[in-house]
């Protein structure tokens, strides 16, 4: 039987919202278990965008999604967060005395005084095409995300898709991959229209191959690693792309997972909170970030922040009953030293 570890506060998901909770409950010295499903922190961040610029992030003109992860993770390190990563909570029980048992896939058990949920769109993962063999090549020539576009230097790529994704990163990588070719169904892109334009003459250019209107088809190779991709038209005819790398771009498939089964009140697979405090339908657990929703919410990182500042003065009013909390500015509380 697997120890119960002790703590003030849970945060559930490991994105940029959860992190800077983390953050806000260290400076009310409260300490917290973070666990996502992921095997990294960083959420969508980190798991799509990398090394795209975020534009709306105060004080800074442009930052990528690599970067804001990294000053958060930085930000909130001084306060010792203990990370429960590749992870995902199974089960939330309210105990007699108020507190919250949980427990992981994996086994983990923690007690915590208060929750909090920033599980951003809840589990996700990518749509597969429906390619024979597909996970014999997962993690090794087909990715679903790029998370250094240095890691396909001088390789032979392939992408599947015709959303922003697929249009983003052909547009990178034509500039390090020794080749790139889209596939797509259809001539028309679902992406910005100045994106498509930027893909389309580099296309004409020669830079890049569009491979239209073409579907995935199969894929050759030897052990784990792919030589070509096999594409067909509409009219049955096949066509080999000697390949690397396949990049399919079909968008994530998105589940609350088990947090729908934990009697919160939902509103279209979203978690009702009220906004003055984040506190969802049971006292004690809060919750932030893009998984909520209530009058005019905004899905934008900034407000995930603000939402967090406010959580975790809740969830201190509710961890420490009777605890007066002056608020103070950061100016004068400092942070603590690592």
């Amino acid at each position: 039987m697997s120890e119960i570890q002790k703590t003030d506060v849970v945060v559930i998901g490991a994105g940029p919202t959860g992190l800077f909770a983390v953050f806000e409950c260290g400076m009310l010295k409260m300490q917290c278990h973070v666990i996502d499903a992921l095997d990294m922190i960083g959420g969508q961040c980190t798991a799509l965008y990398p090394e795209k610029p975020i534009y709306d992030i105060p004080a800074h003109p442009s930052i990528t999604g690599g970067e804001l992860i990294n000053k958060l993770e930085e930000q909130a390190a001084p306060f010792d967060p203990v990370y429960h990563l590749s992870q995902q909570v199974t089960k939330l029980e309210k105990q007699d005395d108020g507190s919250f048992e949980l427990e992981t896939n994996k086994g983990t058990k923690i007690n915590a005084k208060a929750v909090i949920i920033a599980a951003g769109v809840g589990a996700f993962g990518p749509n597969r095409p429906p390619l024979e063999g597909l996970l014999q090549y997962e993690g090794t020539s087909v990715f679903y995300m790029v998370r250094k576009r240095e890691d396909f230097r001088d390789k032979r790529v392939v992408i599947a898709g015709g959303g922003d994704s697929a249009v983003d990163w052909a547009l990178s990588l034509a500039d390090v991959a020794k080749s790139v070719q889209v596939v797509h169904r259809r001539p028309k892109f679902r992406a910005a229209p100045e994106s498509v334009s930027q893909m389309k003459q580099l296309d004409e250019d020669g830079k890049i191959e569009l491979v239209v209107p073409y579907q995935l088809e199969g894929l050759k190779g030897e052990g784990d690693q792919i030589s070509a991709v096999v594409v067909k038209d509409f009219d049955g005819n096949t066509r080999d792309l000697e390949a690397d790398i396949l990049l399919p771009f079909y968008g994530l498939s998105q589940n609350l997972g088990p947090i729908a089964d934990w009697g919160l009140e939902l509103e279209k697979k979203h978690l009702n909170v009220d906004p003055t405090t984040m506190q969802t339908s049971e006292e004690g657990v809060f919750a932030v970030g893009d998984i909520i929703t209530y009058q005019n919410k905004l899905k934008l990182i900034l407000c995930g922040f603000s939402e967090a500042a406010m959580a975790a003065r809740a969830a201190h009013a509710y961890a420490h009953p009777g605890e007066e909390l002056h608020f103070e500015y950061s100016t004068s509380m400092g942070v603590p030293s690592e």
